[in-house]
């Protein structure tokens, strides 16, 4: 590291070529990472899964596609009984993770039977069992041997795009980011800035190693995370180099969140046991927030006062709040389509705005709102519901702007910020519309440091996750992954919106950080938690951490014909 910095110090005209060079070559390297990872992400067919199949009462085969499955008459059933006996939404046919099914029934006025016997609410479905509903009867079969392994086979023509070429060109991207930055430090430059970049490529290749050699695939959407994590500890670098490595740490910290949180969704009885905690600790998060708000222990930044100061470092709850939100919001498996589910759910909602709203993250609280909307459609589909919620919100925002006027000078200064250039509210917008800027308004900088291009493919790098998503729930495994991973898009999205529209005076300046940029090391550890939303609802053969790979014995082989054995049900009626 000293011989590097030495060199440099002894070499500026060789240092100012090398400055003038890369401002070309940056552009193009990003290109070249970008391009071939968002097209491979938006052009690799997300195939439907069959798990099973329900041979309905004329002998036809219904394929079960999802991990959960509704079963009636209505037109948005997943298996459609076009019976008069049978409820619009007549039952719940749920998978398990060991390949065990159950069905529910949906309070429906013809009943469930199992095999002839009346459920209570669930019961257990093997293969092979008839599973009646209001009298009209279905089978429930596993997929052949020889289907699985074909089904397999034509996902495996499907695999993504190679990792490698992609690496390789974001290490070099990382390597000149390094030297050009130690540049641009002059003799203010310490052997941390060239270190930092070095132990972030270290991470990164050590990653892709580690996944790929245990037989997984699909990694576009981690070589967008790390090359937009490699911007953010170059716009850290650029605004406060001793910040540098504490954002290091903060892009390890959300990795390994990442790969615990995607392994933990896994199992969805799991996460539907404690979602209640994940929904408690979202509250007690803004709650405590609010507490030491109040005592007047918190501190202020870019106009938020929900910021707290540990050892020195400051974290922002409301960041981490956002995972948990999304987890409590959207594990509800068996009991999503009864309605007055959404009533908690709203409680929940109501408790963050309210939280938010008193320490004036109205932009926060913004983000929030809009996640909410989504998750409660994907759940309710009640347009009805859904537009006398967002007449409660603007009633709300209303009410917010007349007794506080801070946010009613930034709504004020909307559309006017070149009238306060010099002071006041527009000044961050107009220096950002200059091409300069803080971290708050990091659009700006992307634009200064790095050039249209490279801002331009930040945006597009989070766009591209929400198609992805989009595209992905369509084949969507389990309703858990499809909510959570339109809800966590759509948070990163309108997260992005508001910074890049805020800071050129399209929208209101709100001060919300742009996902995996912004310097900001709770909302680094944020985005790549809101990343394994995302990852878990890949349907890619081996590219999703929510499936476990299968063992050598499974990819031989198959589910086989398991119906329950006459003594079993003999047992059980003299129990009764």
């Amino acid at each position: 590291m000293e011989l590097l910095m030495n060199w440099i110090m002894e070499h500026q005209v060789a240092c100012a070529w090398f400055t003038s060079i890369v401002r070309f070559v940056f552009p193009i390297l990003a290109l070249l990472i970008l391009i071939r990872t968002i097209r491979s992400l938006l052009t690799v067919p997300c195939l439907p899964e069959v798990w099973a199949y329900l041979t309905l009462p004329n002998g036809a085969q219904e394929p079960l596609t999802h991990w959960e499955n509704i079963l009636g008459r209505g037109g948005n059933s997943d298996v459609i009984l076009n019976y008069p006996v049978v409820s619009r939404q007549h039952a719940a046919l749920i998978r398990n993770e060991d390949d065990t099914w159950t069905a529910y029934d949906l309070d429906s006025k013809g009943g469930v039977t199992v095999n002839g016997r009346e459920i209570d609410g669930a019961a257990e479905v093997r293969y092979g069992d008839v599973l009646a509903l209001g009298g009209v009867e279905t089978v429930l079969l596993p997929l052949s041997p020889e289907e699985k392994a074909k089904r397999r086979e034509n996902r495996r023509k499907s695999r993504p795009v190679s990792p490698w070429l992609g690496l390789v060109l974001l290490t070099i991207f990382q390597g000149l980011t390094a030297i050009q930055l130690t540049i641009s430090e002059g003799e203010g430059a310490t052997p941390i800035i060239p270190l930092t970049f070095l132990l972030l490529a270290g991470v990164m290749w050590l990653y892709f190693l580690v996944l790929r050699a245990t037989g997984r695939v699909g990694f576009e959407m981690e070589t967008i995370a790390f090359f937009l994590s490699t911007l953010s500890l170059a716009v850290t670098c650029s605004s406060n180099t001793g910040a540098l490595f504490k954002q290091f740490l903060c892009v390890v910290l959300g990795l390994v969140l990442f790969l615990v949180l995607g392994i933990f969704l896994r199992d969805l009885d799991r996460t539907r046991e404690i979602r209640w905690v994940m929904a408690g600790a979202a509250i007690v998060l803004l709650s405590l927030t609010v507490v030491l708000y109040a005592a007047g222990l918190t501190e202020a930044k870019y106009g938020a006062a929900n910021w707290l100061s540990i050892g020195g470092v400051s974290v922002q709850p409301s960041e981490i709040a956002k995972i948990c939100y999304i987890f409590a919001g959207a594990a509800t498996l068996d009991r999503l389509f009864r309605k007055r589910n959404l009533g908690l759910f709203i409680v929940l909602t109501g408790v963050c705005l309210a939280c938010l709203a008193y320490m004036s993250d109205f932009g926060t609280a913004a983000i929030f709102f809009i996640t909410f909307l989504v998750i409660a459609y994907l759940r309710s589909g009640d347009w009805a519901t859904l537009a006398l919620i967002c007449g409660g919100g603007v009633f709300a925002v209303l009410t917010i702007l007349s007794v506080k006027p801070y946010i009613l000078s930034r709504f004020a200064t909307w559309g006017h910020a070149w009238q306060n250039a010099s002071v006041g509210s527009g000044y961050q917008q107009t220096r950002t519309m200059s091409a300069a800027g803080d971290t708050d308004l990091v659009f700006g900088m992307l634009c200064e440091e790095w050039g249209l291009i490279i801002a331009v493919l930040a945006v597009l790098a989070i766009l591209t996750l929400a198609v992805f998503a989009v595209r992905a729930s369509r084949a969507g495994r389990s309703t858990f992954y499809i909510i959570a991973a339109c809800a966590a898009t759509s948070m990163m999205v309108f997260q992005t919106c508001l910074n890049v529209f805020g800071a050129v005076d399209i929208l209101p300046l709100t001060g919300v950080t742009f996902p995996f940029v912004s310097n900001g090391g709770t909302a680094m550890i944020a985005s790549w938690g809101l990343l394994a939303y995302l990852k878990a609802t890949d349907t890619r053969q081996n590219a999703s951490f929510a499936i476990r790979l299968p063992s050598r014995k499974e990819e031989r082989g198959g589910a086989r014909l398991a119906p329950r054995r006459t003594e079993e049900w003999e047992a059980e009626d003299e129990e009764d």
